[in-house]
């Protein structure tokens, strides 16, 4: 895939992956659309990656979402590439954790990326071109403790867009799911604690993990490549994914099935 002239729409875009990602893109030619809640440090992000369209909402908000999605693709007359990056980690013992920490995790990680892509894949099928990307996690593979809300929500987004790239591969529109490691961002700091609150302070793996620009260039190289499973990690957490990772073959057998009507003959019955 060559980036110049697309347009590529981040979510989580005001720091961390989603930054850097916005950054790689813009330096490749590609025009940026920027959303996450902070208005101010999205214009800061934009800033650095020349022409943007800032799109600030909350991605739990139904509404909202909708209304920058029809702004995104009349922006340009279309969205070429989509990032479901919003996030929020977690460092908790699952015996200590309320159960509102679940589901405010789960909102963030998994439900409210799913609705930002569904209200993309219909206009990206309509157009038969397309590229999704969604930011699952080594935690999306292997289950880390103290990450048991984390782990559930981004086994979920690995699962959803597996599926949703059976369903999308006879379309022209491909799928890409994306399993850093640690990388060098303020998720911990952000993570949630037990009672919800925010963890402040940072991990030493987190701190010496990949430069987020590096992670960016190795996630969006990947893409071009046509990868479907694309990791991102050092050391142990590299070798970690390596073992879950799924055979390109599975991915074939799945598109395969699609391509022979699976899906019309199971509307069928």
């Amino acid at each position: 895939m060559d980036y110049a002239g697309k347009v590529a729409w981040i979510t989580g875009a005001s720091s961390g992956i989603g930054a850097a990602l916005a950054q790689e893109l813009a330096a490749r030619g590609a025009h940026v659309v920027l959303s996450g809640r902070d208005e101010a440090r999205l214009a800061e992000v934009a800033a650095t990656c020349g022409e943007t369209l800032i799109l600030a909402f909350d991605v739990r908000d139904d509404a909202a979402l909708a209304d920058a999605t029809a702004k995104a693709i009349a922006w340009k007359g279309g969205v070429d590439i989509a990032f479901a990056n919003a996030g929020i980690s977690q460092r908790s013992r699952a015996l200590k954790t309320s159960m509102q920490v679940y589901r405010d995790i789960i909102a963030v990680d998994l439900t409210a990326q799913i609705a930002f892509s569904q209200g993309l894949i219909g206009h990206m099928a309509e157009r038969g071109s397309g590229a999704l990307g969604f930011i699952s996690s080594i935690a999306g593979k292997v289950g880390v403790p103290m990450r048991t809300a984390y782990c559930a929500a981004k086994f979920g987004l690995a699962g959803y867009a597996d599926a949703l790239r059976g369903e999308l591969s006879q379309s022209g529109v491909s799928v890409h799911t994306i399993y850093p490691g640690s990388v060098a961002t303020g998720v911990s700091r952000n993570a949630l604690t037990a009672d919800g609150t925010k963890r402040g302070r940072s991990d030493k793996a987190i701190d010496e993990g990949i430069p987020a620009d590096i992670a960016a260039k190795a996630m969006l190289d990947g893409i071009a490549a046509g990868a479907r499973e694309i990791i991102v990690a050092e050391g142990g957490e590299k070798a970690m994914g390596e073992l879950r990772r799924t055979p390109d073959a599975l991915f074939d057998q799945i598109a395969g099935m699609v391509a022979n009507g699976y899906m019309d003959k199971l509307e069928q019955q």
